[in-house]
């Protein structure tokens, strides 16, 4: 989602939860660049007795953080990261469970929010919590597994000193310290006590990569593939609170229209509808079940004032694109003499291509739930950037930000969704859990129409390209200029990403293009437009490798070069993409004649850290269209902690760029999106997926992201193998017209 760049600003005060007591909790902070680990048993002044399962860190220490290990040796991991389906959760059990030598089925994991210093991205900074830009893992990467080994080494500590034995003579296996002289053993709950007063050592020794038996295997079952499975998993739209009411959002049919007027008189009349309520962004209509609360905004009349609204067509918006793209723009890059060389070039090729805008269309519809206990408030929901939600939710209810408890759901899927600076759900259900006086708790849930027309759109793009090739097929010249609104502009975020006027989550991938291009010339124009935009799913990097890796091939075509020759020719010695293209061509056979009835294409990119590359191979269906048959796919994301869940990503995000390519659009009439529902909007259907097979390239390197990266490359991959099917090029997205 953010590349990696660091967004400090969203740190907010921290809400720091009690901890049980005779409880052993071990955990990590940093102070400067040094990570500090520890654990203390926390007794309180309750007869209570301690819960068996782990329980919440403490306010009192920074060593409280990570893990805790429960009388019964059950390993609970607090993640810092919020799990929507990438399995995040999974790596990070693997990550502590490795270190700590216990069993998989042994590890439970609980998401954590409310404490930036503890739960700070530190692949971001480590100011603030956040899941995006595929960095889970490397922000685990370290912080994880040096909890586990710290707990690994108090618990042998503990057991030295109850056996009087040399720390040296004792292992551990199995959630066990073992002493291999006398055959003793200790499970890792009898010596909790003993372990909890000892001091943290300072630095521990991490497990040798030749030592991993979870680390990079295959045989390992996902911590939640059960739940999952039988039904048993909860997820927000399945929270039920004594007393909840449920309310939905009538919001503007167009963008940027606000609320003139409304009669509630017939969503009053409505069995089961409690209230209805004005709020920012619409009107609420509040019953005593989801359906109701339904029928209760279908009969809701509501007076829009659009004088501010977009009223335009995606039409209508691309033609003022492409004025816009022959006109001067901001420069994102110029290197050489672009201008110069194509005036003088033997040959030019020109190209406009035109993305539309697109919805996450995740399983699960926005939803969040808010009640207040006392002065608590407490927020249950997807939360994907909790210390924005803690700080505006806290600011509407009346309190302050370390009065907000924040419960972290899992969630059916984001895709970037869920990370919004204005908070947009969570901001919704506490201001109508406000005008409610927090009576009663509230569960907003966003309907189908609702989240697919609510905007927050990958924006809509045009990109417009001359590319000069000399006598000699060598490239003589690359001007690129890209139009598209700005997804950044106007939020937070604006100040410290943006340098002068250039989102370069627009231009990613192209301004900062691996290829050997002396004369290129990128330019950027901004558009504005009352429809709000997000990052989704690889954010730019979903339009710009498509024109890169297409005019690529073009350009092979026009020289008479192979498309994976060409590439490896402009790409420098040291590039990371030589290895992942040159691996998938070796499996897909890109050297040998393709079937008959077969055509293919290739694409590489690099995202997020990480490098991918597929070969696409389509066939020619009776009807005149194309289906996408074989996948192959290659990938370098450095050190593979789980090669399921990397596989999984790969499969999925080639399924979902896929989607995007072939159907999945938009379109604005009148300045309202025309698609609501899977109705209209084509999101890929089983039946089209293809085979993907999946290649990861061994790597020493500490782990980068794959959550978004195999998205890029599968659309220009298929274009390509369009063009040796068809002789079209494919610019003027997605292929399939509604």
């Amino acid at each position: 989602m953010f590349n990696g760049r660091k967004l400090s600003a969203l740190a907010t005060a921290a809400a720091t939860p009690t901890l049980s007591r005779r409880q052993f909790v071990l955990g990590a902070s940093l102070l400067g660049s040094a990570l500090l680990v520890g654990c203390r048993m926390q007794a309180d002044d309750s007869d209570a007795p301690a819960p068996s399962g782990a329980i919440k860190p403490s306010a009192g220490s920074p060593f409280e953080a990570y893990i805790a290990i429960a009388a019964d040796g059950i390993v609970t991991v607090y993640s810092s990261q919020f799990d929507m389906g990438q399995n995040s959760y999974h790596g990070l059990a693997t990550l502590v469970a490795e270190e700590l030598d216990v069993a998989l089925d042994k590890v439970r994991v609980e998401g954590r929010a409310g404490n930036p210093k503890w739960y700070g991205n530190l692949a971001m900074g480590g100011a603030f919590q956040l899941t995006g830009g595929s960095s889970s893992m490397p922000s685990s990467w370290e912080r994880y597994r040096k909890a586990g080994a710290a707990a690994r080494e108090l618990l042998k500590q503990a057991a030295a000193k109850q056996w009087q034995v040399a720390i040296g003579e004792l292992s551990t296996a199995n959630g066990e310290v073992v002493h291999a002289g006398s055959d003793r053993r200790a499970p890792y709950g009898s010596l909790i006590a003993a372990a909890a007063p000892l001091p943290v050592p300072g630095e521990v020794a991490l497990k040798d990569a030749k030592a991993w038996t979870l680390i990079g295997k295959d045989a390992t079952t996902r911590i939640d593939a059960r739940a999952k499975s039988d039904g048993t998993q909860a997820y927000t739209i399945d929270i039920r609170l004594p007393g909840m009411l449920v309310a939905t959002v009538a919001h503007s049919p167009r963008f940027g229209g606000k609320v003139a007027s409304f009669d509630a008189t017939a969503a009053k009349a409505v069995p089961g509808v409690v209230d209805v309520v004005q709020i920012s962004r619409g009107v609420a209509v509040v019953a005593n079940n989801t359906w109701a609360a339904i029928k209760g905004r279908e009969a809701l009349q509501v007076t829009w004032d659009d004088s501010g609204a977009e009223t335009r067509s995606s039409d209508a918006m691309f033609t003022e694109y492409e004025a816009l793209s022959k006109q001067d723009g901001k420069v994102a890059l110029q290197r050489g003499d672009a201008a110069g060389k194509l005036a003088k070039a033997a040959k030019t090729l020109e190209a406009t291509y035109r993305f539309p805008y697109l919805a996450h269309a995740a399983l699960e519809p926005l939803n969040a739930v808010i009640h207040k206990d006392g002065d608590r408030l407490h927020i249950h929901g997807g939360l994907q950037m909790p210390d924005a939600v803690q700080a505006a939710c806290a600011q509407i209810a009346g309190v302050k930000p370390e009065q907000v408890d924040l419960h972290v759901m899992k969630t059916g899927g984001g895709f970037g969704r869920r990370a919004v600076a204005d908070c947009d759900v969570f901001v919704e259900a506490t201001e109508i859990a406000k005008a409610l006086d927090f009576r009663a708790p509230i569960k907003l849930q966003w309907t189908r129409e609702a989240d697919m027309g609510g905007g927050r759109y990958r924006p809509l793009h045009l990109h417009r390209v001359r590319v000069g090739l000399g006598a000699d097929g060598s490239i003589s010249g690359w001007q690129h200029h890209i139009v598209g609104q700005s997804i950044m502009a106007g939020t937070p975020f604006e100040a410290m990403m943006m340098k002068d006027g250039i989102d370069p989550t627009s231009t990613e991938g192209v301004a900062d293009t691996p290829y050997a291009l002396p004369d290129i010339d990128v330019r950027m124009t901004h558009p504005a437009s009352p429809v709000p935009v997000l990052w989704w799913r690889s954010v730019g990097h979903t339009h710009t490798a498509y024109v890169m890796q297409t005019m690529l091939d073009e350009i092979a075509t026009a020289t008479g070069q192979d498309p994976v020759a060409l590439r490896l020719a402009l790409l420098p010695a040291d590039a990371r993409e030589r290895a992942v293209l040159s691996l998938v061509a070796e499996k897909a056979g890109w050297s040998q004649p393709v079937a008959a009835g077969r055509f293919r294409g290739v694409a590489v990119h690099q995202s997020f850290g990480s490098y991918v590359a597929t070969v696409a191979e389509i066939s020619k269906t009776a009807d005149g269209g194309i289906r996408v048959e074989r996948c192959v796919v290659a990938s370098d994301c450095g050190t593979v902690i789980n090669p399921d869940v990397v596989r999984a990503q790969i499969e999925g995000g080639t399924g979902f760029g896929l989607s995007a390519m072939l159907g999945e659009a938009i379109a604005l009439e009148n300045g309202a999106p025309t698609a609501r529902n899977y109705d209209a909007y084509r999101v890929l259907r089983i039946d089209a997926m293809p085979t993907v097979e999946v290649h990861m390239l061994p790597s020493t390197a500490s782990p980068t992201g794959i959550g978004e990266c195999a998205v890029p490359p599968i659309g220009p991959a298929v274009a390509n193998a369009i063009f040796q099917a068809t002789g079209k090029r494919v610019r003027d997205l997605p292929l399939l017209k509604a």
